[in-house]
């Protein structure tokens, strides 16, 4: 069976994207680990099913290691760049359902997609960060997914982040969570980098961005609307973050490539 997939990136996120409006492709965590391997796969930072529910299109996601993710901001943004450029959604303004629930997009027919992520919040408590031998003390932060932000004086300080920060208090946290070291650069600008549940340290993540921006804009006392340039490694995003507390995020979609995923298919 040759199954083609589509291969992609938000700001250096990868994901490995199969198209199935009429719901009929079912993967195991296992095959979904054997095409994110980068060794021996196509190697991704996640899968994404392009499906329907409800007549509208749905953001199957899956971390790389096969693990159901809410949400993921650079995502949507690819998925949205395959539906306007392989001609199943005209370009515009138009929605995306997800577990997080609906998020609209503005796609163009070129350029940088604008994703309203919704409510980014600050969740009660505050928590800690422990990586490498040094902690800090941060924000805990939901885009949908839970975030850990905290700052520090280069984003460096992290150290190598081969293995996944621990973060406390730990029961906050059942199903794993996201973590963002965050570097003050100028008054409104950052640079971040990011440790995500069930995939390790990525060049970027959409929903971290988000988090940052919230956490940045309350460390900061900004007054909302504040705009944030957000520099992952693997390039630059803006995000705002309303005066109703949404997350509008802005950046970059690519389509790479399409790819053959039937030898990692057991079925």
């Amino acid at each position: 069976m040759n199954t083609l997939a589509t291969y992609g990136h938000g700001t250096e996120n990868d994901f490995v994207l199969i198209f199935d409006p009429e719901n009929h492709f079912v993967i195991t965590p296992e095959e979904i680990v054997a095409i994110c391997d980068r060794g021996k796969g196509i190697g991704a930072d996640g899968l994404i099913r392009i499906a329907k529910s409800k007549n509208r299109w749905f953001m199957d996601y899956r971390n790389a290691d096969g693990s159901i993710a809410e949400m993921c901001g650079n995502g949507i943004r690819v998925m949205a760049k395959y539906l306007v450029e392989r001609g199943h959604q005209k370009e515009g303004i138009f929605p995306i359902d997800t577990r997080d629930g609906l998020k609209h997009l503005r796609v163009p027919a070129e350029g940088d997609i604008t994703v309203n992520m919704g409510h980014v919040t600050e969740e009660e408590g505050r928590i800690s960060v422990t990586a490498n031998g040094k902690t800090w003390s941060g924000y805990n932060v939901s885009v949908g997914n839970p975030h850990a932000v905290v700052f520090v004086d280069s984003i460096e300080d992290a150290g190598d982040l081969k293995v996944a920060p621990v973060v406390t208090p730990a029961e906050d946290y059942p199903d794993g969570v996201n973590v963002e070291f965050v570097e003050l650069v100028d008054e409104r600008e950052v640079k971040m980098r990011v440790f995500e549940r069930g995939v390790g340290e990525t060049r970027s993540c959409g929903t971290g961005t988000c988090a940052v921006a919230l956490a940045a804009s309350i460390y900061q006392k900004a007054k909302l609307p504040a705009t944030w340039k957000i520099s992952p490694p693997g390039g630059a995003v803006q995000v705002e973050i309303d005066p109703h507390f949404n997350g509008i995020l802005t950046g970059p979609a690519v389509l790479v490539r399409d790819v053959d995923i039937s030898k990692y298919l057991v079925n």
